[in-house]
């Protein structure tokens, strides 16, 4: 069996955002603690408009990439209380059940703790319309922790690694 690869999806208009960042602390944390490796990472803003482009090679390749991976971190700033549009119009290319088999941990990145249920609220349910399994509870960052994210990231890795070692991550 090979290692388990972590590929990640960043909905951040924002080219290495802090979105960015904190999207990669999950992923490299998470791959050490279940034996993985990291593998794609997607920055949306590097794709622009492109993302609504139904002809656009360079996103299909990326919508790819992401559905081979076993772990799908999909991290997005919070704006207006859920995820970017960007990330939702990216996550409609795909149809269900597209990220079939996919292991999911939905991030979202915000300035306020009012708006933290939002990765569990909205960012969730897409993921699993999208056959995406999500076997633990979302990771919402705020702003002001990013610099203590190695420790934020532990604390909720902490609850989260057992249920994400018990989901059957597909061969």
């Amino acid at each position: 069996m090979t290692a388990p690869v972590v590929g990640v999806v960043v909905g951040n208009p924002r080219q290495a955002s802090r979105t960015t960042k904190v999207a990669m602390a999950v992923a490299e944390q998470l791959a050490v603690s279940i034996g993985g490796k990291v593998g794609p990472l997607v920055e949306l803003a590097d794709h622009g408009p492109a993302v609504l482009d139904p002809d656009s090679a360079d996103v299909r390749v990326d919508m790819a990439s992401l559905s081979a991976v076993d772990v799908l971190v999909v991290a997005s700033p919070t704006y207006k209380a859920t995820y970017t549009g960007l990330l939702k119009a990216f996550l409609d290319r795909y149809g269900p059940p597209a990220l079939d088999g996919v292991v999911a941990v939905p991030v979202m990145v915000g300035g306020a703790p009012a708006h933290a249920m939002a990765v569990e609220v909205h960012l969730r349910p897409l993921l699993v319309e999208l056959g995406a399994v999500v076997p633990t509870r979302g990771l919402y960052v705020l702003e002001s922790d990013i610099d203590r994210l190695t420790a934020v990231v532990a604390d909720w890795l902490t609850g989260a690694v057992t249920a994400l070692r018990a989901v059957r991550i597909r061969d």
